[in-house]
C-alpha cells in the first residue's frame, strides 16, 4: 500500500464545497471518481480541510491509500487528464504511511480579496466581493491585528450541529498573522493559524467590515472575542472571495 500526497488547486465557483455530498457536485467526489478511473480502486481522498461551496483552493494538500503501482509522475498527467478544468492536481509524491492532510497539518493560510473599483470586471466577479463602498481601511487593518494570538473564536464560529457533533472539541485557535493590504484595486485579508473553524475567515472579513463602516470600532473586536457568541459579530462575507493558499506540516 502507498500513501499519496497531491496538491491540488481548484476554482470552487461551481461545486458545493469539498466534502462528498448526496447529489451535489463536490471537490472530494470529483477527485475520488477520477482517482477511481486511472487505478479501479474506490478511495475517499482526505484533504486538509473542508472548503465550502463557492471557495477555492490555490493549494489543498489531498492524501489517499492505494494499491496502484502508477508512478506520482504519471498520477499528476492522468488525473489532469480526467478531471474538469476547473479542478488541478500540481504535484504528486509519496508520503509516510501515517502522515494524513488533516490531522498532520500545523497551519494554514488564508486569503479573502475584496474588489474596492466601482466597477468590478466580469472576469472578477466570482473570484472577490466587489465592495466599491466608503470603507475605513485604517481602522481595518487595526482590527485585524487585534486576532492575532490565541483565543477562544466561538463568536466568528458558524453554528453547525453536524459539525459539533463531530468536533465537539475547543474553539480556541492560534492566529500567526492577521492582516488587510492594498494591492491595487483590491482590499486583500490575509489570516495564518493552527486551524479554522466553520465560516471562521468568512465571519471575520463580514465584522472587519462593520469596522470599516464605523459600525464597530478596531477595539470592539476583544469584546466580541470575550462574548464567545457568534452573534455579537457581523454577517458572513460571501463564499466567492475566499482561497486556501497554503498549508504547512
Amino acid at each position: 500500500m502507498r500513501n499519496l500526497k497531491l496538491i491540488v488547486s481548484y476554482d470552487g465557483s461551481e461545486f458545493f464545497g469539498w466534502q462528498v455530498q448526496p447529489g451535489a457536485v463536490t471537490v472530494q467526489g470529483t477527485l475520488a471518481s477520477a482517482i477511481g478511473r486511472i487505478t479501479g480502486e474506490k478511495v475517499l481522498p482526505q484533504g486538509s480541510g473542508r472548503t465550502d461551496a463557492g471557495v477555492h483552493a490555490l493549494s489543498q494538500v489531498v492524501t489517499f491509500v492505494t494499491e496502484s503501482s502508477i508512478p506520482t509522475a504519471n498520477f499528476v498527467k492522468a488525473l489532469n487528464d480526467v478531471l474538469p478544468a476547473s479542478v488541478r492536481v500540481l504535484e504528486a509524491g509519496e508520503a509516510a504511511a501515517d502522515f494524513h492532510a488533516r490531522k498532520s497539518a500545523r497551519a494554514k493560510t488564508y486569503r479573502y480579496r475584496i474588489y474596492r473599483a466601482a466597477i468590478c470586471p466580469p472576469f472578477l466577479a466570482r473570484y472577490a466581493w466587489h465592495y466599491p463602498f466608503p470603507l475605513d481601511e485604517g481602522a481595518m487593518v487595526q482590527a485585524a491585528e487585534r486576532v492575532g494570538g490565541e483565543h477562544d473564536f466561538s463568536s466568528f464560529a458558524a453554528v453547525d450541529p453536524e459539525r459539533d457533533k463531530e468536533s465537539p472539541a475547543s474553539n480556541v485557535r492560534m492566529i500567526f498573522s492577521s492582516t488587510w493590504e492594498r494591492q491595487g484595486d483590491e482590499l486583500v485579508y490575509t489570516v495564518k493559524g493552527s486551524g479554522f473553524l466553520h465560516h471562521m475567515v468568512r465571519n471575520l472579513v463580514g465584522t472587519f467590515i462593520l469596522v470599516g463602516k464605523g459600525t464597530l470600532r478596531s477595539e470592539d473586536i476583544t469584546r466580541i472575542l470575550e462574548a464567545r457568541n457568534r452573534t455579537a459579530a457581523g454577517a458572513t462575507a460571501p463564499a466567492g472571495g475566499l482561497y486556501l493558499v497554503n498549508v504547512e506540516y
